[in-house]
């Protein structure tokens, strides 16, 4: 109810105080263009104070000559416009002949009656209408002065006057007191945390110069392309409409949309056919596309840290707060939210919603699609992971840490059986879909692979026993897979075959190392080190590898944890990755084949320490 309280008397603050608040905004934005023009003077030795002055002084006569040209062509539009009035008639009447005119034809046809014909009007007398308009627009008894008539018609030009001048004497000041300026916000922010304030705003500085900049250069491209078309193309007062949809494309995604609509109904109204239309319409289409699809992503990446749904969110919300001036304000004020989200812990919030980071973890993407019963959509998202990772790293960075996910949920009793079925059967048709991509990194990373393939023997067998836990089976099916595709035979068993009873009646033909996998768990259970003992009795003198994936828990975090470990579990390898295992298993079995020694970290385990790393790849 607090949060919900301050943000009430946020939004009812900017709404209030938005003839206040909208020049200072203005004046801040306008500093963050003109700071690079003023650090370009600053290093040709001029002073501060004539840098700043001469910085604003340019930005003043650049918008004041677009507005003087804007000025102009508006003029000499509305004088042109009544030449145009007996085309837009007859278009306005092809219109409704095809659309009402046919129905109103249809409901003749079905003998609709004619609407009865409205009641006579009192006559009234010409000039009426006028007179009336003007007695109800003045009180009784009152006349016009003369004051309130200049009052009345130098308002519209007084206003925008004003607030120019406001911005840019604000502007003035930031640009003159910009040190100082981020000096007490960094105590506002907390000085016991100074490090964090100057990333915000370091941060903040870094991205809105960044877009503005950008923005400014691309949109006046885009005005200056569209202007040259429409020349060519024969609409009338080109200058107008470039300059308008240079202006309207600060607004992100609708805004060259909207400033076409003036230019193609004005090209409907000059052209007796439709050519003009469709070819004005085509050029801010094909224009549009090939700027915001083309250009901007070479030159600031695919986005500038908004989602697309915020960004249209963000402008409904701006424009109804501060008008029109909000819509064009709406990209860059919610620049500086996400901004303040990503740096401030309580408002982590605004960075999540707004932002295009995306909202979930691969893992946690995974387990939420599979829970969501949308094995397409997981299939799609593992196939693009695949493009940059191999098969072994998206099995460690994705499949296993979200199956221990699941696992976990399962023991806390969060997961019904119906669910839990459904999470083993969705990742084991992943197994199989995926069974056809190679354990390969691309070829930009193919020099960091770590795997020695060259060491693999074919008639070596690996024996997978899978842990008793829920999901261990589609572990061990995953390391089996793996192995298969380095060239070593692999065979995975459920947990079942080497219980009490059933192990004396395991086929361990040709077995040459085992390895028992089990999903997550912690210490040395009594289970598992029972296990251990009955796999060492069945094969007695053959390697035994214990694979507690994606985390070792206890067994593998510190190396005295590890001697622990191996005091108590007796296995012979340890390993906190599935790409660990994988090496483990090669350079073992070359070693059973060869009778060479097998490479010094099977010994000293060091390899381990390689698990979070290829983690943290994925």
């Amino acid at each position: 109810m607090l949060g919900l309280q301050v943000g009430v008397t946020v939004i009812a603050g900017l709404y209030f105080g938005r003839e206040v608040l909208i020049p200072i905004t203005l004046a801040i934005l306008l500093s963050f263009i003109l700071v690079p023009v003023v650090n370009g003077l600053r290093r040709v030795r001029i002073p501060r104070v004539p840098s700043v002055l001469l910085a604003v002084v340019v930005a003043l006569a650049v918008i004041v000559g677009f507005g003087a040209v804007i000025g102009s062509q508006v003029a000499q539009l509305a004088g042109d416009l009544p030449k145009y009035a007996e085309t837009i008639e007859k278009k306005v009447e092809t219109v409704r002949h095809f659309t009402t005119g046919q129905l109103e034809t249809l409901a003749s046809k079905v003998g609709r009656q004619p609407s009865p014909a409205p009641p006579d009007k009192p006559e009234t007398a010409p000039g009426a209408p006028a007179a009336q308009a003007l007695a109800a627009t003045q009180a009784p008894g009152q006349s016009s002065s003369p004051f309130e008539l200049v009052h009345r018609f130098l308002s519209p030009v007084l206003s925008p006057l004003s607030t120019t001048f406001i911005v840019f004497v604000v502007a003035i000041f930031i640009l003159l007191q910009r040190e100082d300026l981020r000096d007490r916000l960094i105590r506002l922010m907390g000085a016991t945390d100074i490090h964090r304030s100057t990333g915000a705003l370091d941060d903040a500085g870094r991205r809105l110069s960044r877009y503005f900049l950008t923005q400014l250069a691309i949109n006046s491209s885009f005005g200056l392309v569209v202007g040259t078309g429409l020349f060519f193309i024969g609409v009338p007062n080109p200058v107008l409409w470039g300059m308008l949809s240079a202006l309207m494309r600060f607004v992100p995604y609708i805004g060259s949309f909207i400033a076409a609509g003036l230019p193609v109904a004005l090209a409907a109204a000059v052209d007796p056919g439709w050519s003009m239309v469709i070819w004005t319409a085509a050029l801010y289409i094909v224009v549009e596309l090939l700027v915001s699809q083309v250009i901007e992503p070479l030159l600031y990446g695919h986005s500038t840290g908004l989602s697309p749904f915020a960004v249209i969110v963000a402008a409904i919300f701006w424009s109804w707060l501060w008008g029109p001036v909000g819509l064009i304000l709406s990209m860059p004020l919610t620049l500086c939210l996400v901004v303040l989200g990503a740096h401030v812990e309580r408002l982590k919030f605004l960075e999540i919603m707004l932002g295009d980071r995306p909202a979930l973890t691969p893992t946690e993407m995974f387990y939420q699609r599979i829970l969501a019963d949308d094995a397409d959509e997981l299939q799609d998202h593992a196939e693009n992971l695949l493009k940059t990772e191999s098969l072994a790293n998206y099995y460690d960075g994705v499949l296993l840490p979200g199956l221990t996910m699941a696992a976990s949920d399962a023991e806390r009793g969060v997961l019904t059986h119906n669910q839990l079925e459904r999470v083993r059967e969705t990742s084991l048709t992943l197994l199989q879909e995926l069974g056809a991509h190679e354990d390969r990194l691309p070829d930009s990373k193919a020099e960091h692979s770590d795997l020695p393939d060259h060491m693999a023997h074919p008639e070596a067998l690996v024996l997978c026993v899978a842990g008793r836990g829920p999901l261990d089976e589609i572990g061990s099916k995953a390391l089996a897979q793996i192995l298969g595709k380095h060239g070593l035979s692999a065979r995975d068993i459920p947990h079942s075959d080497v219980s009490r009873e059933t192990i004396a009646t395991l086929d361990v033909t040709g077995v040459t190392m085992v390895c028992v996998v089990y999903l997550e768990i912690a210490g040395a259970p009594s289970n598992l080190r029972y296990l251990l003992s009955r796999l060492r009795r069945r094969l007695p003198g053959v390697p035994v590898l214990v694979g507690l994936w994606p985390t070792v828990g206890e067994v593998h975090t510190e190396r005295t944890d590890d001697d622990r470990a191996r005091s108590l579990l007796q296995a012979d390898f340890y390993a906190a990755s599935l790409r660990e295992a994988v090496r483990d298993c090669l350079m073992q079995t070359a070693h059973t084949a060869t009778g060479q020694p097998p490479h010094a970290s099977l010994l000293t385990g060091k390899n381990a320490s390689d698990a979070g790393m290829v983690r943290t790849g994925v």
